[in-house]
């Protein structure tokens, strides 16, 4: 689904590649943990210290991945498409490799992982088909994935994903609309079976670390799925 007929914002827009590599440098400082952590720890049906080879599709700086060595994800391979991030994630010291590239066409090796964690990454994403293809691929049998981001909802209330550069203008990263179903749909002609979903509403927490959004409390806000390949 197009954004731009929901968009309320018309900042200057850049690719993803562009966007994160200006980003980077404040990345860390701008994304609530309320978005994904909160919902990765809601999350019931990965035993996440059983994993023994872990992706981190567009790992980005690195956040994600060490919140799973806290959870005793010892084996973690890190992938982004933005050069900048990747130097961020590798500074972190908690990945065994990092490669540069497309969470649609990674070029790693085939039935690897038994964990694979994608986080804030369909909305820049067209079609969700050629992920949830590419990470049946990469996973073993029995293999869980786990895919976390902003709730499409919250996206329909006008806002873009968007950061503040150098200069301090804001910027918008290119965003698509992808509806539950949507994933649901992709996710299954896959092969994926779903385990588990979880739906984050803006409460008192979200209020306390983004005043303005009081408007917005009880919307829909964030989203986690947990599929398994049979």
């Amino acid at each position: 689904m197009d954004f731009k007929k929901f968009d309320q914002r018309n900042y200057p827009t850049v690719s993803a590649k562009e966007g994160y590599g200006e980003w980077a440098e404040t990345y860390e400082n701008s994304v609530p943990d309320l978005l994904d952590l909160q919902t990765l720890h809601q999350i019931k049906s990965v035993s996440w210290n059983d994993s023994k080879a872990c992706l981190d599709l567009a790992c980005g700086t690195g956040r994600i991945g060490v919140w799973l060595k806290s959870k005793g994800v010892n084996t973690i391979d890190g992938l982004d498409l933005t050069p900048e991030m990747l130097e961020k994630a590798k500074a972190k010291n908690i990945y065994q490799k990092l490669k540069l590239g497309s969470v649609e066409s990674t070029g790693l090796s085939e039935n690897h992982y038994d964990l694979l964690v994608m986080s804030l990454v369909d909305e820049h994403l067209k079609n969700l088909k050629p992920v949830y293809e590419e990470a049946h691929r990469l996973a073993k049998p029995g293999a869980k994935f786990v895919v976390v981001g902003m709730h499409p909802f919250f996206f329909m209330t006008g806002m873009p994903t968007h950061f503040k550069d150098k200069e301090g203008n804001s910027k918008a990263i290119e965003t698509n609309l992808h509806l539950i179903s949507d994933h649901v749909r992709a996710a299954m002609a896959a092969g994926w079976r779903l385990e588990e979903m979880h739906e984050g509403l803006i409460n008192d927490d979200w209020v306390k670390v983004k005043p303005k959004w009081e408007k917005f409390r009880d919307y829909p806000v964030s989203y986690g799925y947990v599929w398994s390949r049979p």
